[in-house]
Parts: C-alpha cells; sequence; structure tokens
C-alpha cells in the first residue's frame, strides 16, 4: 500500500466489527455465566484449575469458538493496512501472539483458561462496540477508549495473578499445566501490560500535557 491511495472500506468496517462485537457479545455472556456459577458454587481454586470449561455441554462450544476466532481476528491489520492507518507494534504482536497460545494452549486444555477466554471475550464485546460506532460515524466520547484501555491493562493484570495461581496450585497437584506453557503465558501477559501501560500514557496522558502545554 506504500504507493497505493488509501480505501474508505467504511460500510464493510462497521459491519465486520459489528459482527465480532455480536460474537463477542454472546461469548462472554455464555463463559461469563458458566464462570459464575463455579465461582458461587464450587471456589476460586476450581474455577481456576477445573477443566470442565473445555468440554461442558455450553463452554466447550464457545472456547472452541474463541480459540479459531483468533484467526479471522487478525483481519484487523488487514484493514489498518488497506485504509493506511498507523499500524503499531502492540497491535500485530497482541494478535499474533494471542492465536499462537491460544492454539498452544487449548490442545492440552490447560487450567486458567476459562478465565483467559471469559476476560477476552468481556473487553472485546466493548472494544469491538466502540469500533463499529467509530467506523458508522457515530462520535463517541475519549473516555470511553481510555476505559477499553484501561479494562486491557487490568485484563493482563489478572492474568498475571491467574497464571501465578495455576503455577502455585499445581505443585498441589489440583491444577493441570505445564512449566512451560506457565513461562511463556507469564512473559505474554507482562509484555501486553507493559505495553498496553506505555501506549495509555501515550495516547491519553502524554497527549493531554502536550496539548495544555500548546495552550
Amino acid at each position: 500500500m506504500n504507493k497505493r491511495a488509501k480505501f474508505e472500506l467504511r460500510k464493510p468496517l462497521v459491519l465486520w466489527s459489528l459482527s465480532l462485537a455480536v460474537f463477542s457479545i454472546f461469548g462472554a455472556v455464555r463463559t461469563g455465566a458458566y464462570m459464575v456459577y463455579i465461582l458461587m458454587t464450587k471456589g476460586l481454586k476450581q474455577s481456576v484449575c477445573d477443566q470442565s470449561f473445555y468440554n461442558g455441554p455450553v463452554s466447550k462450544f464457545w472456547a472452541y469458538a474463541f480459540v479459531l476466532s483468533k484467526a479471522p481476528e487478525l483481519g484487523d491489520t488487514i484493514f489498518i493496512i488497506l485504509r493506511k492507518q498507523k499500524l503499531i507494534f502492540l497491535h500485530w504482536y497482541h494478535h499474533i501472539t494471542v492465536l499462537l497460545y491460544s492454539w498452544y494452549s487449548y490442545k492440552d486444555m490447560v487450567a486458567g483458561g476459562g478465565w483467559f477466554m471469559t476476560m477476552n471475550y468481556g473487553v472485546h464485546a466493548v472494544m469491538y462496540t466502540y469500533y463499529a460506532l467509530r467506523a458508522a460515524g457515530f462520535r463517541v466520547s475519549r473516555k470511553f477508549a481510555m476505559f477499553i484501555t484501561l479494562s486491557q491493562i487490568t485484563q493482563m493484570f489478572m492474568g498475571c495473578i491467574i497464571n501465578y495461581l495455576v503455577f502455585a496450585w499445581m505443585q498441589q497437584g489440583q491444577c493441570h499445566s505445564h512449566v512451560s506453557n506457565i513461562v511463556w503465558c507469564s512473559l505474554m501477559y507482562l509484555s501486553y501490560f507493559v505495553l498496553f501501560c506505555h501506549f495509555f500514557f501515550e495516547a491519553y496522558i502524554g497527549k493531554t500535557r502536550k496539548a495544555r502545554k500548546a495552550e
């Protein structure tokens, strides 16, 4: 696209974002309901260590759909390239590593997956709704975008906590996982946490300071 004119693609982008928003909302509701049920009836440890998330009558479909969805979500990058917008490192790094880790972990049905997937569904439900509204031409408050980034930062922090619990309870023989999986997952979530914090500072705090200095 370096020497080509950019494509507008507004209508396709609205449909794309809206489709992913609806998918994520359904996923968040279905997996969220299951996770709340496990938390309320069996407690935190069971919600982290229980593998039934992968083979429950409802949750297994949404777990499988989650893993498969990481491939079409790469379409976000295609839209950015065709519309000649800025493609930041965080965007493509996040998409590629989530895809690889999801597929890598799903085959072993590792502990913590229910938490990881439910949090991701929830954040994506809000994020793609925001994208759809923006693409459709609606004026959305800047605070909404800030809330999404803060939700992503919280998700990464929670991912680190869940990963620590998996490791601790794995030593007691109560959580099914592998040291290699925990190492890769920890590196992934820590890197996301740092990158999203940096993005939040650059996109919101840094720009606000520059605007005040300009005034």
